[in-house]
C-alpha cells in the first residue's frame, strides 16, 4: 500500500513539471499553410483552345492577370500562389501564346481587339462578373480595351509596365512606328530580331536590380514556344496591329478620369521597352493611384516578386476585398 502511495505522489509530481500540450488553435498555427492547388484548363472560344490557368476560392473576388510578350501566364506562376488564398485567379494565355492554340495567322485573325473580346467571352462562361485587372505590356490594351466595354466590371486596376500614354511609346518603339507608317515586307522583316533569343533573353535581363534572381527557364520557354513553325508571323502581325491601340489611348483615359477605379503601379523604372516616362501620366488622370517605382526591369515579377506582392496584396485587401 505504501508503494503505491509513493507511486502515485511521485507520479503526481512529474506531471506538475512537464510542460502543458499546446492548445489546438497553437499547434495548427504552427503548421505550414497548404500549398494552393492550381488548375489549367482550357476552354473553346472562336475555335481556339484558350489554355487558362485559375486558384482561389470560387466565390473570392477575382483577379483577372493578363500577361504580355513574348510570355505567357507563366509569367505570373510565383505570384498566382499569393493572392489564391482569398481571391480567385484567372491568367488566360491569348491564341500564339504559351498553352493556347496558335492556328496559321492566314486563317485566324491576331489583333488585340480580337484578343480582348476572347478574354470578354472566357470571363463570362466562368461567371465572373467584376475584376481586378492585372495589366502587364501586351496586357495592358487588352485589359483597356476590356474596361471601357464593360466599365462597370472593373473593381481595381494594378499596373505593372502596361502602357496607355504616348509618352511611354520611346525610342524602342521607333522601327514599330515605321513599320506602321509604311507597311512593306521590309519593314516587317526588319522587325524579325525582336522574336530571337537575344531579344527575349534581353527583356529578362536587362535593367534588372540582381540578375541571379532571373533563371534562365522563363527566356528557354518563351523561346521555345516563339519558334514554333509559324509563330514568327503571328507575332509580325501582332506589332502591326499595336497600332490600333494608340487612337484609344485618349478612350482609356477618359476611363480613368470617370471611374476613377482605385489604382496601383508598381513599374520596373528600367524598362526599355516601356519606361518609366509612360509610368507617370497616369497620376494626370488617377491622381489617388498609389505609385511605386522599382529598380527592375520589364518583368519585375522575376527579381521584385518579395516587394511587389506585399504591395499588391495589401492593395487588393484594402480596395477589392469584401469588407
Amino acid at each position: 500500500m505504501r508503494r503505491l502511495l509513493v507511486a502515485v505522489m511521485l507520479t503526481l509530481s512529474l506531471a506538475s513539471v512537464q510542460p502543458k500540450p499546446a492548445s489546438a488553435d497553437v499547434v495548427t498555427a504552427r503548421l505550414p499553410q497548404a500549398p494552393v492547388t492550381v488548375h489549367y484548363r482550357f476552354e473553346t472560344i472562336d475555335g481556339v483552345k484558350l489554355f487558362y490557368r485559375e486558384a482561389g476560392p470560387a466565390e473570392g473576388p477575382v483577379v483577372l492577370l493578363l500577361h504580355g510578350f513574348p510570355t505567357s501566364s507563366h509569367m505570373f506562376r510565383n505570384l498566382i500562389p499569393l493572392l489564391a488564398d482569398r481571391y480567385r485567379v484567372i491568367a488566360p494565355d491569348y491564341p500564339g501564346f504559351g498553352q493556347s492554340d496558335a492556328p496559321d495567322h492566314t486563317q485566324f485573325t491576331y489583333s488585340f481587339g480580337h484578343f480582348a473580346d476572347m478574354v470578354d467571352t472566357l470571363m463570362q462562361r466562368l461567371g465572373a462578373k467584376r475584376y481586378a485587372l492585372y495589366l502587364m505590356d501586351y496586357g495592358a490594351p487588352v485589359g483597356y480595351r476590356l474596361a471601357i466595354k464593360h466599365p462597370e466590371r472593373v473593381s481595381a486596376l494594378i499596373v505593372q509596365n502596361g502602357n496607355a500614354y504616348e509618352e511611354g511609346l520611346r525610342e524602342f518603339w521607333d522601327p514599330i512606328k515605321a513599320y506602321w507608317s509604311e507597311n512593306t515586307p521590309g519593314r516587317r522583316q526588319a522587325l524579325s530580331g525582336l522574336v530571337s533569343l537575344e531579344t527575349t533573353k534581353f527583356q529578362y535581363t536587362d535593367g534588372m536590380g540582381d540578375l541571379s534572381r532571373i533563371s534562365p527557364d522563363n527566356w528557354v520557354h518563351d523561346q521555345a514556344l516563339l519558334d514554333r513553325p509559324g509563330n514568327k508571323e503571328i507575332q509580325l502581325d501582332l506589332f502591326y496591329d499595336y497600332r490600333t491601340n494608340v487612337p484609344l489611348y485618349p478612350q482609356f483615359q477618359q476611363f480613368f478620369r470617370e471611374r476613377k477605379p482605385p489604382t496601383i503601379i508598381v513599374w520596373g523604372k528600367n524598362d526599355k521597352i516601356f519606361p518609366a516616362e509612360g509610368a507617370h501620366p497616369y497620376l494626370r488622370d488617377l491622381p489617388d493611384a498609389e505609385f511605386h517605382l522599382l529598380d527592375s526591369g520589364h518583368f519585375a515579377l522575376e527579381d521584385r516578386l518579395a516587394e511587389m506582392a506585399p504591395l499588391i496584396r495589401g492593395f487588393l485587401d484594402r480596395k477589392v476585398a469584401p469588407r
